[in-house]
């Protein structure tokens, strides 16, 4: 029984995770429209931030060099409490404190059982669909720049 409530919690975490990630990707005028579109807005309670402080970037040479601090990015974090009591986490590079604190309500709109299903539909299919056009379009610009090579042989040699 334990195996399959740890499978469960691990399905849910990664639904999560792919969660969390489309809201970072999502720009502020897609959050802003589907914030807009929502019937019923939930009453929502500010816990931390939204605030902007800065991290240190990480890198190493050649993917496998010893870490060197790269250098500071800008990164703005929320967290925010619904009148349900479901808390919403976010965080995004950048200084858009309105953006941040939308994707925090969608993050804890997503995991209430009766939004989970809307959020889907009208945010997060949305920006999937938008982020697999941009990565097509990329790819075919890409592809135009190809260059086959090929040798021509002479002879018997």
């Amino acid at each position: 029984m334990d195996v399959a409530k740890d499978a469960v919690a691990a399905a849910g975490g990664i639904g999560r995770q792919r969660a969390a990630g489309l809201l970072a990707k999502a720009t502020k005028d897609e959050l802003k429209a589907a914030w807009d579109a929502l019937a019923d807005k939930p009453g929502v309670r500010p816990v931390r931030g939204p605030e902007t402080g800065l991290v240190m970037v990480r890198g190493s040479i050649g993917g496998g060099g010893a870490p060197f601090n790269l250098g500071e990015a800008t990164v703005t974090r929320a967290t925010v409490l619904l009148a349900s009591g479901t808390a919403g986490h976010a965080q995004a590079l950048g200084t858009s404190k309105e953006k941040v604190r939308l994707q925090a309500i969608f993050d804890a709109l997503w995991q209430e059982g009766a939004t989970q299903a809307w959020v889907e539909a009208a945010l997060l299919t949305p920006v999937e669909a938008r982020l697999a056009e941009e990565d097509r379009r990329r790819a075919d610009e890409t592809a135009a720049t190809r260059v086959d090579f090929f040798t021509m042989v002479r002879g018997e040699d």
